[in-house]
């Protein structure tokens, strides 16, 4: 495994929301109440009218004002079109769209594409309201798998 820069003895909390079923009041308290400095987009578009209060350039600025919670899109950390048009049309199954999915964060060497400094304390934010069957958490997992010393904790 990889050294972490000098956070390989501190354990590095890494958060996942997904902002579908809640709505703002609920997702910026969930962020305040759960300490977030950081919130890191991991969506492919970050600007679709499903977005609602999520949408990039507003959502960026909320978190600014409500909570004092930077923003940082990173769709390089996101499935391609590919991959999520496949799922969602149901031509693959979860599986494959998993194993897909952690094929491209190894060959994309996600954890060349944020530091452990910029993930501790931070919430990788997606659109699914559960973790379960969403790619924030399998990016959380492997980075976990990468630098061993990270808790996940979805809120």
């Amino acid at each position: 495994m990889c050294n972490t820069n000098g956070k390989e003895n501190e354990t590095i909390r890494i958060f996942t929301i997904g902002f579908a079923k809640k709505n703002a009041r609920e997702f910026f308290t969930i962020l305040m109440e759960a300490g977030i400095k950081t919130v890191i987009d991991v969506r492919l578009n970050n600007v679709s009218q499903l977005a609602g209060f999520t949408k990039k350039s507003d959502l960026e600025y909320f978190l600014q004002v409500i909570g004092k919670i930077a923003y940082i899109h990173k769709p390089e950390l996101a499935p391609t079109k590919e991959i999520l048009d496949a799922y969602k049309k149901k031509e693959i199954e979860w599986a494959e769209y998993e194993k897909s999915f952690r094929e491209l964060l190894t060959r994309r060497k996600a954890e060349k594409l944020v530091t452990p400094e910029e993930i501790d304390g931070s919430c990788l934010l997606c659109s699914e309201p559960l973790p379960d069957k969403c790619h924030r958490r399998l990016v959380a997992e492997y980075l976990q798998g990468y630098w061993n010393n990270i808790n996940i904790y979805h809120l």
